[in-house]
């Protein structure tokens, strides 16, 4: 079987690339494309529409994360978002079509799409989405992969032609590439035809993630190319900094680091940050937030509480914004290498601070802002062993040859993901609702939690809220049990929500109880121990401490208020892509979707329709920016008034 040839079709126009596999392919296309920023969205859209065009062709794609730009709903969204979305993503972007189609229910009866991630809660009511969704963790899809007949790889990918000819690198997403077509080609089936789009924004990034030209068969370098996707950043509440400070207590100097994504992960970078870049004020917040010392506690035994000397290692599946955050700071900088003696000496302190090469930073796939972008393509420029982007099988687990080098590299290992709901008796709910629908996907949480448990010296830690709005009240995210699992009770180790740190490794059922208590809200502190008490799991004469019945917002607020004035929390903590006008209407925009959730909130609005209040500075900049400034028509004066009653409730204005 040959599995190496020379490139020998070479494209510029998507629609004749696209007609070419069609044709060579036959009418029943089974397309692998990767997940997120490396699927060329143009040459999927071509093949889609051929696919729909003709009754007689089918098309099946395996994939997971389409990105699509949010589709704001009529009225103040769309006039907020509508602008926005086009200066931040450009108004040349190109959408998946087939993604925007199946959250309508839309997708035609010769297409499936088969996702193993989504988007989180986009897909929530898409029957095909959900009835075609794969449940897999991120380490076994090449694996099933490979009995799916796959006949067409694309992938976007970064060029560069030097000397010694034309090298591609996979950049954004090595994770499943490199791990599929070594098992298609272990498995003596027949290699995909394999086709390159390239990008000429898409940093290059060498090691592992470069291949030789003749690793593709059809090369696609269209004549414009739209920008690269680019995720806006998200604002950070109080909640979340209070959360990022406890988690951020239990990272050790030295260790391994891994986090995800969104505004959990926002704060605990942060937090991170302060505590390296303004201790006194990092010790002062988190004394605040945890005056009985448990979090402390649990720093003196496994994290630490002053700055990083050595500084972290980086090995997540997903880089994004905040590895670069820390590394500009200073943290992220304890390199590895991939040599067992040489690891083992650099753990040992006995490497040469002259020894070249060597890696701070390991990942799979990396998505993020237009900046995180540019410093990757910066970094590898100035320094080219920096960072590691390679196959998922060698960052997500510890199993293979390489189990000894990756268990000495993670040591300290500190595994940061998000759920959504966990149990007083240990288990996570992070991906799907009761009854079966997927909000999102396993992915890699559930190879970081057992690999945490492998490694001598490793933790996993979940974060979530202790609380979330619902049907216009308040529910707890700590629940008694719940219907859907992604991580086992067994393999419970440390949740953490803004109240504080669950340690529950090698907890009795009674003892797993008190800790989860410990962190919950205590609005429903009583209701939950009375549950465990009916079960049998809690003794019958246990009393909940007082200290816990403070646990609520507004202790927070008392406590991290003060330092948000003075400039430590801030809303947008590594910069906002929205002007300032945008971000005063944001709280106004938040304030007005959640009041209309609940019968006394439309009453409210409908106070506020007719007696808006008294303005305030800077309403007139924002009824500009949403142009109702002069509004034409009864829908546009009520839109007019009820953003006014928004911006003079909340201040947003100000």
């Amino acid at each position: 079987m040959i599995w190496r040839m020379p490139i020998e079709h070479r494209y510029s126009d998507i629609e004749a690339c696209a007609q070419y596999l069609a044709d060579e392919l036959g009418p029943d296309l089974r397309i692998a494309a990767p997940l997120g920023l490396g699927k060329p969205h143009g040459l999927l859209n071509a093949l889609y529409q051929l696919t729909k065009a003709a009754s007689s062709r089918s098309l099946r794609l395996y994939t997971a994360l389409s990105l699509t730009r949010p589709q704001p709903a009529p009225g103040l969204e769309r006039r907020f978002l509508g602008p926005f979305l086009e200066r931040h993503f450009g108004a040349d972007q190109v959408d998946p079509q087939y993604a925007l189609d199946q959250a309508h229910d839309a997708l035609p009866s010769n297409v499936e799409v088969h996702e193993f991630y989504m988007q989180s809660g986009a897909l929530l009511h898409a029957g095909s989405a959900q009835r075609n969704y794969i449940s897999q963790n991120y380490t076994h899809v090449a694996r099933d992969l490979v009995v799916q007949d796959i006949n067409l790889l694309v992938q976007l990918v970064a060029r560069r032609e030097g000397p010694d000819g034309v090298h591609y690198s996979l950049s954004c997403n090595p994770d499943l590439t490199l791990d599929f077509l070594s098992k298609q080609q272990a498995s003596g089936r027949q290699r995909p035809l394999c086709v390159a789009v390239v990008h000429p924004d898409l940093p290059y990034l060498g090691g592992a993630a470069e291949v030789a030209e003749a690793y593709f068969d059809v090369e696609l370098c269209p004549e414009k190319s739209p920008r690269l996707f680019a995720l806006p950043r998200l604002p950070v509440d109080l909640t979340e900094y209070a959360l990022g400070l406890h988690a951020s207590a239990l990272v050790r100097d030295g260790g391994c680091l891994q986090i995800g994504i969104g505004a959990l992960s926002d704060a605990l970078v942060k937090a991170l940050l302060l505590r390296q870049q303004d201790n006194t004020q990092w010790r002062r917040a988190l004394v605040g937030l945890d005056p009985t010392g448990a979090t402390h506690a649990l720093a003196g035994r496994f994290g630490g509480l002053t700055p990083f000397q050595s500084g972290l290692y980086g090995a997540s599946e997903m880089v994004m914004d905040g590895f670069m955050h820390l590394q500009r700071a200073g943290i992220l900088k304890r390199r590895s290498w991939d040599n067992l003696a040489l690891e083992r000496a650099s753990a040992a302190g006995r490497l040469a601070s002259d020894v070249p090469g060597g890696h701070y930073l390991r990942g799979a796939f990396f998505l993020g802002s237009n900046q995180l972008y540019e410093w990757l393509e910066a970094t590898e420029k100035a320094d080219p062993d920096a960072i590691d982007m390679c196959p998922v099988s060698n960052v997500n687990q510890l199993y293979g040859d390489h189990q000894a080098l990756a268990m000495l590299q993670r040591r300290g290992a500190r595994f940061f993901n998000t759920c959504m709901m966990a149990s007083l008796l240990g288990a996570a709910t992070s991906d799907t609702l009761d009854d079966g629908a997927v909000v999102s996907g396993v992915g890699g949480q559930y190879n970081f939690v057992a690999m945490a448990h492998e490694l001598p010296d490793g933790r996993s830690a979940l974060l979530l809220r202790s609380t979330r709005s619902s049907r216009g009240g308040i529910e707890s995210n700590i629940r008694w049990n719940y219907g859907q699992t992604t991580i086992p009770r067994h393999l419970r180790d440390l949740i953490i929500t803004e109240y504080g740190v669950a340690d529950l490794r090698g907890k009795s059922d009674s003892e797993c109880i008190e800790a989860m208590l410990s962190i919950s809200d205590a609005r429903f502190l009583d209701a939950l121990c009375a549950e465990a008490k009916s079960h049998g799991k809690l003794a019958a004469d246990f009393q909940i401490p007082e200290a816990w019945r403070q646990h609520r917002p507004r202790h927070l607020h008392e406590v991290l208020a003060p330092l948000q004035q003075k400039g430590l929390f801030p809303m947008f903590p590594f910069g906002s892509d929205f002007t300032e006008v945008e971000q005063r209407l944001l709280p106004a925009l938040n304030w007005l979707k959640a009041t209309s959730g609940t019968w006394r909130g439309k009453l409210q609005l409908l106070r506020g329709l007719l007696s808006p209040g008294v303005p305030v500075a800077g309403e007139p900049a924002a009824l500009a920016r949403m142009k109702l400034e002069k509004p034409s028509s009864m829908a546009e004066r009520i839109e007019q008034r009820l953003l006014q009653a928004a911006l003079r409730r909340t201040g947003s204005a100000n």
